[in-house]
């Protein structure tokens, strides 16, 4: 009995020791929630950092506050001017990303979304390169595209106007597309491999955003010994790799006359660079350059045409209007292209509006100071985490004519032309912003305007209801819903 005190007392002395630690350190930073010994702040955000739990704790705390992941603090940022301020005036202060456990694992430092220093911008430069000689911004890109969004669109038609989920052929045509810049050639429909990489893909994409990410974060020495999530995860990325090199072997064994290809473009480089004991042009960063391509290219795009179909689906009246203006321009041409754009300013203002009200990566990815940086009356020192919230510029009401509500008026002048708006930052901003920017752009705009070109989306006869509170992960992305596809 004795023992069982002397033990109570020890750990009561422990947590009484860590929590007036983790205060004291608190005192210094912007206010928050009080953080618990060991958890910090996980119970009071649900073991997730969801932007609307975020929005509503700004309600109380302010715009710049902090959270406690375990004994991690980091710095939330909500509103547009104080994001502003942050990922563009501080934009070389912040272009660093925290070695996370998840991180640390997922790319050891390799690669371009979550490396650093010397290897990250010159795997960024690489990754910039390799696109612009792909066609990133020119016909070679969207021819690729253009391929794919005719056979999405047969897919469609096949299914004879019955209600059938369009996230598998989403999927596909989305998938295909950047496995054609990737490794020169695309996939069947059915295809046991094809099938195994989007799946692995997006138990990978999906894992830092969960519960069981966050957790794995906070207590990485136990949750890589426990069974659960994680332990899929680590299979589901070992495959990827695994798979990322077999193609550059193949690309190695058939080597083309001219590069086709990411892989093609790289491999030249490594061949370039092997004299230059600085560069890290090697086969390793290759891989996970490959990867971060696969990730980054796959999930936000295939999850915004998901929510665009749906809210074509909700407002019939939208979609109408976007049709009738593409119906009204395409009299003289064929396939529409990504400059066509200027001439559907309503059609323009959907997508967008699309983006801003789904926030389909509604935190973007952490940053970290490299130095001390100044936040309106905070001090912010070097290594610390910073979390953009996004989500939060693009509900701000300062900002938006309808914040809350989806309204293309929102990206519309009062004569009906397209206006951008500083306040739209899907892609998030500054040294870290989206690398495919363009390439997104240009797959939404095609994608969605073909699709309505060809197709009316109606929702089932019967289904009044729809759920567009999203589901929230790595990106947020719509529940699994029903669609009946037209030919018009």
């Amino acid at each position: 009995m004795d023992f069982i005190w002397l033990f109570l007392g020890l750990l009561l002395g422990l947590l009484s020791v860590q929590f007036m630690k983790v205060r004291r350190a608190a005192a210094l930073l912007p206010p928050g929630p009080i953080p618990f010994p060991f958890i910090g702040n996980l119970f009071t955000v649900k073991f997730q950092l969801h932007h609307r739990t975020l929005m509503k704790l700004s309600k109380i705390y302010g715009n710049i506050m902090t959270i406690w992941a375990g004994q991690t603090h980091m710095i939330v940022l909500n509103g547009y001017e104080t994001v502003r301020q942050c990922l563009i005036t501080n934009s070389e202060k912040v272009s660093n990303r925290p070695t996370t456990p998840f991180f640390k694992y997922y790319a050891e430092g390799k690669g371009i979304l979550t490396s650093n220093g010397h290897n990250w911008k010159l795997q960024r430069r690489l990754g910039l390169k390799n696109l612009r000689n792909l066609g990133l911004g020119k016909k070679g890109l969207e021819w690729r595209i253009q391929e794919e969004t005719r056979q999405l669109v047969e897919n469609f038609i096949s299914q004879k106007g019955k209600a059938t989920d369009p996230k598998c052929c989403i999927n596909n045509a989305v998938s295909n597309v950047i496995f054609a810049v990737n490794f020169g050639h695309t996939f069947p429909l059915k295809d046991e491999i094809f099938d195994r990489i989007k799946d692995s893909a997006n138990v990978v994409a999906d894992f830092f955003g969960t519960h069981c990410g966050q957790l794995y974060d906070t207590f990485p020495w136990l949750m890589h010994r426990l069974p659960g999530p994680q332990q899929a995860m680590y299979k589901h990325l070992h495959f990827l790799k695994q798979y990322m090199l077999q193609e550059i072997r193949q690309h190695q064994k058939n080597p083309s006359p001219e590069p086709q290809d990411v892989v093609d473009y790289y491999l030249e480089q490594i061949s370039k660079a092997q004299d230059d004991p600085s560069s890290t042009t090697n086969e390793d960063n290759l891989v996970q350059v490959l990867l971060d391509f696969v990730l980054a290219g796959f999930e936000p795009i295939k999850s915004t045409l998901r929510w665009g179909l749906l809210y074509m689906a909700v407002y019939p009246d939208v979609q109408v209007r976007v049709q009738r203006e593409i119906d009204i321009f395409i009299e003289n041409t064929e396939n529409l292209k990504y400059e066509d754009r200027m001439s559907l300013p309503y059609t323009n203002a959907v997508i967008h509006e699309i983006q801003r009200i789904s926030n389909v990566v509604p935190l973007g990815l952490p940053r970290q100071c490299t130095q001390e940086i100044k936040l309106h009356d905070y001090s912010i020192r070097k290594g610390t985490m910073i979390i953009a919230n996004l989500a939060s510029v693009h509900m701000d009401s300062t900002q938006w004519k309808f914040p809350d509500t989806f309204n293309p008026a929102n990206f519309l002048d009062e004569e009906g032309n397209f206006q951008a708006n500083k306040a739209f930052l899907p892609f998030s901003a500054g040294h870290r912003m989206c690398l495919g920017e363009q390439m997104a752009r240009t797959e939404l705009f095609i994608f969605f305007t073909s699709l309505l070109k060809s197709l009316s989306f109606h929702l089932p006869q019967g289904v009044t209801k729809v759920n567009m509170n999203g589901i929230f992960g790595t990106t947020f992305t719509p529940h699994p819903y029903e669609i009946c596809a037209i030919p018009r």
